[in-house]
C-alpha cells in the first residue's frame, strides 16, 4: 500500500501545488495589471504562465522524485530527463520574461515619444535586442544541457584546453556570418536603416519589413520581398528616402512643342496641384530644362510628405497636364515634321547664272492655270 500511496502523493502534490501557485500568481498579476493600466507590463508577463508552471512542476517532481521511488532502476534516466525538461522550460521562460520588459520600455517610450523616424530606429533596437538575448539565452541553455552529461563534461575541459586553435580555425570557418552579426549590431545602434523606411536598393525601391542579426528583408511596391545580407548595408551605398524626414520633392519631365503656352502650363500646374489631396502645399515648378531641334523639355517640380503620396501626385501631375495639353493646346504636342525641306538661296556665279542644283528654282514662274 505504501508502495502505492507514495507515488500519488508525491506526483499528485507537485501537480495540485503547481497548479494553486500558477492560479495564485496568475491572479495576482491580472489585479496588478488592472490597477495599473498605464503599463502593459503585467498583461505581458501573464502570457509567461505556462512556461512557469512547468518549470515549477518540473522542479517538484525533480526534488521528490528520490521520495517517490518509482522505477528506482531508471531513476538516472529519468532524473536527467527532469533536469534537461528544467533547463528548457527555464530558458523559455526568461526569454518571456524579457521580452515583456522590453515590449514594455518600447511601449513607454512609443507613449512618450510621437515622432515616426525615432520611433522606428528604437523599434529595431528593440527587435534585434530581442534576437540577442534570445540567442545568448538558447545557447547557454543548450550548454547546461550538454553539461548534465558526464561525457560532454569530459569533452567540454579538452575543448577548453584547445579553445585558442578551435577560436582561430571557428573565427576563419565563420567569418561571413560573424560579418553580418556585428554588421546587424552596427545598424541597430548607428541608425544606418530603420524598420519602415523606404530605401532603394540595386535599381528596387522598397520598405524595410524585417531586420534580423544576419539578414534584412526589403517589401517592393509591388508586394516582392528581397532578402539580402545585412553586410551589404554596411559596405556598399544605398538611398533611405526616409532618413532625416520623409518629406520628398519629385520630378515631372515633359516634352512639349517650342510653342507651348508656358504660362498657361503654370497656371494649369498650380490648379491641378491644389485638386489634388497628396499635394503637401509646400513647393511647386514648372521650368525649361532642356531644348531640342523639335521639342522642349519641361519640368515640373512638386512636393509631399511621403515616398508613396509623392509617386500620386507626379502621376496626377503628368496625367492631367497631358490630357490638358491634347484639349486645349493640341498644338504645343511633340509633333514631327513631314514637310519638304527648302533649300536657302544661292548665291550666283561670276557669269551671273544660278548654280545647276538651284538653277530656274527661283527664277521659275509660278504655275497658274487659266479659265477656258
Amino acid at each position: 500500500m505504501e508502495n502505492v500511496l507514495r507515488p500519488l502523493i508525491v506526483v499528485g502534490g507537485s501537480v495540485v501545488l503547481t497548479l494553486v501557485i500558477g492560479w495564485a500568481v496568475d491572479r495576482l498579476m491580472r489585479r496588478i495589471d488592472e490597477a495599473h493600466s498605464e503599463t502593459p507590463l503585467w498583461g505581458l508577463l501573464r502570457r509567461a504562465r505556462i512556461p512557469f508552471q512547468v518549470v515549477l512542476l518540473t522542479a517538484f517532481l525533480r526534488g521528490s522524485y528520490d521520495q517517490a521511488r518509482i522505477f528506482p532502476s531508471y531513476s538516472s534516466a529519468i532524473g536527467r530527463t527532469l533536469t534537461l525538461v528544467l533547463i528548457g522550460f527555464t530558458a523559455w521562460l526568461m526569454v518571456r520574461i524579457a521580452a515583456a520588459i522590453v515590449e514594455t520600455s518600447y511601449a513607454r517610450y512609443a507613449s512618450a515619444h510621437r515622432d515616426p523616424a525615432r520611433l522606428r530606429r528604437v523599434r529595431t533596437q528593440v527587435s534585434l535586442i530581442m534576437r540577442v538575448v534570445t540567442a545568448i539565452v538558447g545557447v547557454v541553455a543548450i550548454a547546461a544541457m550538454l553539461f548534465t552529461f558526464p561525457a560532454m563534461r569530459a569533452a567540454g575541459a579538452s575543448l577548453l584546453a584547445s579553445a585558442g586553435i578551435l577560436g582561430i580555425v571557428a573565427g576563419v570557418a565563420a567569418q561571413s556570418t560573424l560579418s553580418n552579426l556585428f554588421a546587424g549590431l552596427q545598424i541597430a545602434f548607428g541608425d544606418m536603416v530603420r524598420l519602415g523606411d523606404v530605401v532603394v536598393v540595386d535599381g528596387e525601391w522598397g520598405t524595410v519589413d524585417e531586420i534580423t542579426l544576419t539578414f534584412l528583408t526589403v517589401r517592393t511596391w509591388d508586394e516582392r520581398r528581397i532578402t539580402m545580407p545585412v553586410s551589404y548595408f554596411t559596405s556598399k551605398p544605398f538611398e533611405n528616402w526616409s532618413r532625416g524626414g520623409v518629406q520628398m520633392t519629385g520630378t515631372v519631365f515633359l516634352h512639349v512643342d517650342h510653342s507651348a503656352p508656358l504660362e498657361a502650363m503654370r497656371e494649369r500646374l498650380r490648379d491641378i496641384l491644389r485638386e489634388c489631396p497628396a499635394w503637401d502645399g509646400r513647393h511647386y515648378d514648372l521650368t525649361v530644362t532642356d531644348s531640342t531641334p523639335t521639342t522642349m523639355e519641361l519640368r515640373a517640380l512638386v512636393t509631399a510628405k511621403d515616398p508613396d503620396d509623392l509617386w500620386t501626385v507626379r502621376v496626377t501631375v503628368r496625367e492631367h497636364l497631358l490630357r490638358w495639353l491634347t484639349e486645349h493646346h493640341p498644338y504645343a504636342l511633340p509633333r514631327v515634321n513631314t514637310a519638304d525641306a527648302i533649300l536657302p538661296p544661292a548665291s550666283p556665279l561670276p557669269d551671273g547664272s544660278l548654280p545647276r542644283t538651284n538653277r530656274g528654282r527661283f527664277h521659275a514662274p509660278p504655275r497658274t492655270e487659266r479659265a477656258p
